[in-house]
């Protein structure tokens, strides 16, 4: 796949509309007969797939940062603060022009409707092709539907475009919802019986993954949309096939980590990334070695020999600290390198004290050293398969059924040789109990991974409210977000969101 990606620059890229719903240029793609061959389509293909990675940081914010995860000590200044008190007006809306996500649904739009009628040596490639293109589409509605609430639709290929038509009104949220289904049907039916990751590779989206966006995305409309059991059972349906696509959890949570484990069994769909061609951005969470190297971690080790140059922007909260602050849970040590300011008369911290406390180094996707620089090119997973069953204990719980089980696989994986059932297994509870379980392990399990917002949103405005300390009663309106005056002024079809007249 990489290969191909930067081709976007020079094809794929002409059809840019960065202004969203609101174009001045046409698409040239068809006038330039870049649909006529399979070679076009491919170019595309890879194509999509770039549009996709240089979303990957508001992809992150929209599903993290006004969780409960970030806003502790960074030792810089801090990045999103705002986001993180969910301190959000009118005059400070974030994400102007839908964080881009509509230049790539324009994207998906032309691809959908020309790549059928081109002949392919290989079929089976096509066909394949365009249920992932189905797939992705889904996943940005779906993001959009999530954040803003009600949102334009627009399916139609670009073509010779007159700027005036693409002025749109923001369609209900039933309507978005019915449109993701009906794209997540129509991937599944693209994939039929081919359950293959394309080219081998897990950077590519597949029938694994459609299935398990179609778990959170019916999860989400059986609880918020009044969809109910029906949905519910459609999730669990969809999360309970996945295991038999060659996905399974990993055996450590050290088997997920790092450029040697990018292939492991239990990523589902990753963003690819790669030395020279790009490079992931959790080097914001990170730090300079001049900073890192006079600390400590919490073992008593020096970071003198430390390498990085990045920054510290996200610092973890005092809730995040204490919350894996569990020496027999191996995501404590997976997750983060705590610093202290000493090494405690060399027996370092193994408690968390917050009196030494310094700061942390994100872990998990802390790219290797190649000569005196460290790369961030770790792949960054969307979906992998711990994600398919915390979602899948969601929808059993929602059904009345016991969820433990696949509480219980997670915990087993992270306490390895240290799980005594007796401590750590999980017995079922009540619906609410279930519920805050499910979130503490889905909390603990994808910190940094653009979850938890989601995670919260998705069990009910209460758990949000419960949750979020900068969140009160009287704020529900702040589960979604307002859009900018200026996005308005160039769609007068627009309405801002409810709650922020």
């Amino acid at each position: 796949m990489k290969k191909y990606i930067y081709i976007l620059i020079v094809s794929f890229a002409l059809g840019a509309c960065e202004s969203e719903l609101e174009l001045t240029s046409p698409s040239e793609l068809t006038a330039q007969g870049f649909w006529d061959s399979e070679v076009g389509a491919r170019t595309a293909h890879s194509g999509l797939y770039g549009n996709l990675r240089s979303s990957a940081q508001n992809l992150w914010l929209l599903g993290e940062i006004r969780s409960d995860i970030w806003g502790g000590r960074a030792f810089e200044s801090p990045f999103n603060e705002s986001l993180i008190r969910s301190d959000i007006t009118v005059a400070t809306a974030p994400f102007g022009g839908w964080a881009g996500l509509y230049t790539r649904i324009h994207r998906l739009n032309d691809f959908l409707v020309n790549v059928p009628n081109i002949d392919f040596i290989n079929e089976g490639d096509k066909t394949h092709m365009l249920g992932q293109a189905y797939g992705l589409r889904a996943l940005y509605y779906y993001t959009l539907l999530k954040t803003w609430g009600d949102v334009p639709i627009t399916l139609e290929p670009l073509g010779v475009v007159d700027p005036a038509s693409l002025a749109r009104e923001r369609s209900p949220q039933s309507a978005v919802m019915d449109l993701i289904k009906s794209d997540i049907t129509a991937s599944l039916s693209a994939f039929g019986s081919d359950n293959s990751f394309f080219e081998g590779s897990r950077s590519y989206w597949s029938k694994a993954a459609t299935l398990a966006l179609k778990g959170d995305v019916y999860i989400w409309s059986g609880n918020l949309l009044g969809g109910g059991n029906a949905d519910f059972t459609e999730a669990k349906t969809a999360l309970e096939q996945i295991a038999s696509l060659g996905v399974d959890l990993a055996p450590s949570i050290e088997d997920l980590w790092g450029v040697d484990n990018e292939d492991n069994i239990e990523f589902i769909f990753a963003l690819d990334y790669k030395q020279d061609e790009a490079e992931n951005f959790y080097n914001s969470h990170t730090g300079r070695s001049t900073e890192i190297n006079p600390t400590f971690n919490d073992n008593g080790d020096s970071m003198e020999t430390f390498v990085i140059d990045g920054a510290n922007r996200y610092g973890q909260s005092e809730k995040t600290i204490l919350l894996l602050d569990d020496n027999d849970d191996s995501r404590k040590d997976a997750t983060f390198i705590r610093l202290y300011t000493d090494d405690n008369g060399g027996t370092g911290y193994p408690t968390y004290d917050e009196s030494a406390y310094f700061g942390s180094v994100f872990n998990k996707f802390l790219g290797p050293i190649v000569g005196s620089e460290r790369i961030f090119e770790n792949d960054v997973p969307i979906y992998r398969y711990a994600d398919v069953l915390l979602l899948l204990a969601e929808a059993k719980n929602l059904l009345g059924e016991d969820p433990s089980g696949e509480i219980n696989e997670i915990r087993e994986r992270a306490y390895g040789d240290n799980y005594d059932v007796l401590t750590h297994g999980y017995t079922n509870g009540s619906e609410t109990d279930n519920t805050n379980a499910i979130l503490n392990e889905r909390y603990k399990e994808f910190i940094g991974e653009g979850k938890r917002w989601w995670d919260l949103r998705r069990a009910g405005t209460n758990y949000v409210l419960d949750n979020i300390e900068f969140l009160s009663p009287g704020d529900e309106y702040k589960m979604v977000l307002p859009i900018t005056t200026d996005m308005i002024g160039r769609n007068p079809l627009l309405e801002q969101t409810p709650g922020y007249n």
